[in-house]
């Protein structure tokens, strides 16, 4: 379970939204949290409208009065400042997490305008690609109202494949400890749904592709009565669903549906990452929703 959160940090407002949720867990699961900021060489006067921290003093004073002023005194809140100057910070918070051996990176993607960024070419990418540590993404338009109220009710996406079923697992333990509900959802595409790789073969034999989708959806309802079974025997209240259609789309919906207050999903590491990035349904999920999405690296 998580007993080691990771919280970088860069001054900004917007990467304070995060520090709640990092709060919250690590209360509750009775981790211990460390609090980073990297110096970044030649960084601008302002980020995200404010102004930047430059130096390694202002840096020690501001994760200071962040531990102290932001952490219930029950936590066990350490606090490092990288004084190296770096060009890229996000391959510094990579090897930060490499050194301090946490068990879960919680990070914000600052704001709608910056997301494919964030996602694409920097700190999320080089976290997932290093394929052991679980990333917890928040937008920040998610706390808009200053208000974090807890992970009440988890969404789990599945596929049906047991070597994906990191995230599940990862939540059987997280919704014990937080007494929150889960919901498990998997999605079976429909004949118009199918992405681009099985499209062709739709299209060729659609009344076979059809068919097979079918028996796709009962051998789902099959998997996902086990993995329901599973969480019950454990005392967690869990529901689960079959859905039809586009994942990504089908999934986001379900979480508004359910009330979600956070959205599971396996991801692929070093091996997968081209897939992952430019085809799978994780990135498109976090396009289409501010619900914090934890995403958890599949087992290799």
């Amino acid at each position: 379970m998580f007993k080691h959160i990771l919280l970088p940090l860069d001054g900004s407002q917007l990467a304070e939204s995060a520090i709640p949720v990092a709060a919250y867990l690590a209360e509750a699961v009775k981790a211990q949290v460390t609090l980073l900021h990297v110096i970044e060489k030649n960084a601008p006067e302002k980020i995200h409208g404010q102004r930047h921290l430059v130096n390694e003093e202002e840096a020690c004073r501001y994760l200071a009065d962040v531990a102290e002023g932001r952490f219930s005194p029950e936590v066990e809140v350490y606090r490092h400042v990288h004084t190296d100057e770096v060009e890229k910070v996000s391959a510094s918070i990579v090897q930060h997490s490499a050194e301090f051996d946490p068990d879960l990176i919680v990070m914000c993607a600052h704001g709608k305008s910056g997301l494919h960024d964030f996602m694409v070419g920097s700190i999320a990418q080089q976290v997932i690609a290093a394929g052991s540590v679980p990333v917890l993404l928040l937008r920040p338009e998610a706390f808009a109202d200053g208000k974090f109220t807890g992970f009440q009710k988890i969404l789990v996406a599945l596929d049906g494949n047991p070597e994906h079923e990191s995230g599940f697992d990862v939540v059987s333990e997280l919704a014990a400890e937080l007494k929150a509900e889960v919901h498990l959802i998997q999605v079976v595409p429909t004949l118009s749904t199918l992405n681009a790789k099985h499209s062709a073969t739709g299209t060729l034999l659609p009344a076979t592709t059809s068919a097979l989708l079918d028996i796709d959806e009962d051998v789902a309802a099959e998997y996902l009565e086990e993995k329901l079974s599973l969480l019950n025997t454990r005392g967690i209240k869990a529901s689960a669903e079959v859905e039809r259609g586009d994942p990504a789309k089908e999934v986001v919906q379900s979480a508004s549906e359910y009330d979600s207050r956070l959205i599971v999903l396996g991801t692929h590491g070093k091996s997968g990452m081209n897939a992952f990035w430019t085809g799978s349904v994780a990135p498109k999920i976090v396009e289409q929703t501010t619900l914090p999405i934890l995403l958890v690296p599949v087992r290799r």
